[in-house]
């Protein structure tokens, strides 16, 4: 099975175009869940891709908001390459959605393959998915207590470099988990004047997510992603969808599909023992 068979086509690609401002990405990111939009320029020879830009580059830069400065170059495919080999780069490169391109003078996008496409492919048998997934689950869980303020959650989530957190309850049994859609469904930019000469942050804010830089007692416009301090509980999902170390990848892609999720606890009986990602279902191809 090649790319071409499994890509989304450039006609049904969002995109967001140069010059271009932090805002046109994130309205995408919260209205669709997307984890990153790819970026193009039209040019006279027509568009031209130019690379992508992720809710990590936004949440890393909350004072930038020129998207040229934001994206970033990111591995790309072809639409004739197999897609277990796509999925291998995704693997390697960590990367979750690759542009498809062709290059003939310029660099055209003609498409985006992503991990729910591989998912997609092995949930419809058109990739294997018979190893069971005991063998591909993570047992290195990412955990945080349902009564931690998101904004801290939210750096739980940052440093251990997953997309989600599981929650527990006050006697540590699992009790729902946190997804970085979560966040930025509720995350929000507030334009405004800060006075910077007095502290990082102001203390008595219902929103606070990183304090502003001090550079001496003037006002500097200030552009900032903010979370609200609420406990985690208010935004988790709580109706949680299991897997035991049995299932094979294609019942769990298929899961992950019907469910709009991207990662499944595994459990043995009442215990949590791992938490199976969609990436993980690309290393049993």
């Amino acid at each position: 099975m090649q790319v071409a068979d499994a890509m989304t086509p450039r006609e049904e690609v969002v995109t967001v175009e140069l010059p271009g401002t932090r805002d046109d990405v994130l309205e995408y990111l919260q209205e669709r869940g997307f984890s990153s939009v790819p970026v193009v320029k039209q040019t006279d020879d027509g568009e031209e891709y130019r690379g992508l830009v992720s809710r990590d580059d936004l949440i890393e830069h909350p004072d930038e908001d020129q998207l040229a400065i934001l994206m970033r170059e990111v591995p790309t495919t072809t639409p004739d390459t197999d897609l277990t080999d796509a999925a291998r780069l995704m693997l390697r490169e960590g990367a979750r959605r690759v542009p498809v391109v062709e290059v003939d003078g310029a660099t055209t996008l003609v498409g985006i393959v992503t991990v729910t496409d591989v998912v997609h492919a092995i949930a419809r048998g058109d990739a294997d998915g018979e190893t069971e997934v005991g063998g591909l689950a993570a047992t290195d869980i990412n955990t945080t207590y349902a009564q931690t303020p998101l904004t801290v959650a939210e750096r739980e989530i940052y440093y251990a470099n997953v997309p989600y957190a599981i929650t527990l309850d006050e006697e540590g049994s699992m009790s729902g988990i946190l997804t970085e859609v979560d966040i930025i469904e509720v995350a929000r930019v507030v334009e405004g004047e800060d006075d910077t000469g007095d502290s990082m942050a102001n203390q008595d804010d219902e929103w606070m997510w990183e304090g502003i830089k001090a550079v001496g007692k003037r006002y500097i416009p200030t552009r900032n992603v903010e979370i609200p301090a609420e406990p985690t509980a208010e935004f988790m999902t709580t109706d949680l969808v299991t897997l035991s170390r049995r299932r094979t990848a294609k019942e769990a892609a298929q899961q992950m599909i019907t469910n709009d999720i991207e990662q499944i606890p595994m459990v043995s009986g009442d215990e949590l023992v791992g938490v199976v990602r969609d990436v993980n279902l690309l290393e049993a191809l």
